[in-house]
Formats: structure tokens, sequence, C-alpha cells
């Protein structure tokens, strides 16, 4: 197995745990936010996973970025589709959804009452999730199951 196969497979498969991880972060600010329950240390903490989880996959997504043959800087790349997805659109879409997960998390830091907290991160981590389901999509590969 070379490192473009290894790295591949391993950013292929560490998407589940971020997907969960988010998909958790999510569903526990919407029912804080919604039920006007406190904000406590293990909301922090799936909140911080869910965003050390994302973060770790953007970097292996960068090793993979330089890896790839899909990948292809030059002429003919903003004409070939899936050459243009590979080397613009996929890297641009995930730092967006990197970026809205990373605000989220800070600006939830900084506001003081819970219902507070629970809103900023719902918003931000499902605004994020979104990006990531329409960049899985696009890419024309199976959402479950391993990239080949």
């Amino acid at each position: 197995m070379n490192a473009y196969s290894f790295f591949k497979y391993f950013h292929s498969g560490f998407r589940y745990i971020v997907i969960i991880l988010i998909l958790l972060a999510i569903f526990q600010s919407l029912a804080g936010w919604l039920g006007k329950k406190p904000y406590t240390e293990g909301n922090r903490k799936i909140n911080l996973f869910a965003l050390i989880s994302a973060h770790t996959q953007f970097l292996l997504g960068l090793i993979l970025y330089f890896l790839s043959p899909f990948v292809r800087f030059g002429n003919g790349v903003m004409k070939d589709a899936e050459a243009r997805y590979w080397t613009v659109e996929h890297i641009a879409m995930m730092l967006f959804a990197i970026v809205l997960i990373t605000i989220g998390h800070s600006k939830s830091k900084k506001i003081a009452l819970p219902e507070g907290k629970h809103r900023t991160i719902a918003i931000f981590y499902l605004l994020a999730l979104v990006v990531v389901v329409i960049a899985i999509i696009q890419s024309k590969r199976d959402f479950f199951g391993i990239s080949h």
C-alpha cells in the first residue's frame, strides 16, 4: 500500500467519526437550545471533539491533496470537471466548513447564556454539515462506503 492509498482510506474512513461527532454536537445543542437546558461540561467536550476531529480530517485531506493523482495544476484544469472539483472545489468547500465550525465554537465560548451557546453551535455546525454533505455528494462517490 502506497502513501496515497493509505491516506485515501484513512481520510475516507475517518469522515464517519467526524460526521457522528458533528451530528452529536448538533443534536445536543438543538436539544439544549430548544429545551432551554444548561450548557454542561459534556456539551463543551462534544463540541470540542467535533472541532478537533474536523480539523484532523482537514489535515488528512491536505496531505491527500498533495498526493492525489486527481489534483492537477496547470492549463486545462478548470475545463476538466473532475480535475477542477478535486483541485479547487472540494478543498474550498471543506475549508469553508472548517471555518464555520471554528467560528461557531469560538463564538459559543464567548457567550454567557447557555441558550446562546447552544444556538451558536447548532447553527454553525449545522451549516458546516450541510457544506460537507454537499461536497461529498458532488464528488460522485458513495456517501456510505470507502472511496476508491
